[in-house]
């Protein structure tokens, strides 16, 4: 008996040590998953969640892009410029809600992928289309932009990947914001996905590519 009581004493400092290495580990991992500027999750984090969520055929696809931003770092500088992207991103993540993901793909481009449980996701979006607009607290009033969105239901097009579905979200943000609509979704017909550069304009990009807007 006590050559047990021996060895556990001797045990549970190790086993106590595994543990909050353990613990230390995940939580520096989960930084280095996270955006340092939004906190939203890096484009490889983003992913992984994302293509779980795609299981679920009320997952809805959105790719965001706010609108002038290099104007706006360019007349009120990066400090503005950053305060306006971390709001974009708080905005986002909020409208998300738990049951989603939200991710920086890099510079001012969101996207996100969220469970429509009641098949309004057009109503939420055009509502957050809205509050991506309001001015961010404390920010000079002068700094006043929007956001474009592009949207597309993962059941519309059944057996596509994340990367495809952000292809048509891409697309359909692109025609939203040429348009000044504010938010777009792809269309049921078929829609080009570009192959080098993913918006008309790019280098390598296609221009005869249509984006069908549908009522949501």
């Amino acid at each position: 008996m006590n050559t047990w009581l021996s060895m556990l004493a001797t045990a549970a400092p190790i086993a106590s040590g595994w543990t909050v290495h353990t613990l230390w580990l995940r939580r520096r991992l989960n930084v280095a998953r996270r955006d340092p500027l939004t906190g939203l999750w890096t484009r490889e984090a983003f992913t992984r969640r994302a293509t779980a969520l795609l299981r679920d055929p009320r997952a809805v696809v959105v790719l965001a892009d706010v609108d002038r931003f290099k104007q706006i770092n360019d007349t009120f500088g990066h400090a503005a410029g950053d305060v306006l992207l971390k709001a974009t991103a708080a905005r986002l993540a909020h409208y998300v809600g738990r049951s989603g993901v939200a991710g920086r793909l890099g510079g001012d481009e969101f996207a996100a992928v969220l469970i429509d449980d009641h098949g309004i996701a057009g109503d939420l979006l055009a509502v957050l289309h809205g509050v991506l607009a309001r001015p961010v607290d404390g920010q000079d009033p002068a700094v006043r932009t929007t956001a474009s969105l592009g949207w597309v239901r993962a059941a519309d097009f059944p057996g596509e990947d994340l990367s495809a579905l952000l292809r048509r979200a891409d697309e359909a943000m692109y025609a939203a914001k040429q348009a000044r609509a504010g938010t777009r979704r792809a269309g049921l017909g078929w829609l080009f996905a570009t192959v080098t550069g993913r918006r008309a304009g790019r280098a390598g990009a296609r221009t005869d590519a249509p984006v069908v807007g549908v009522a949501a």
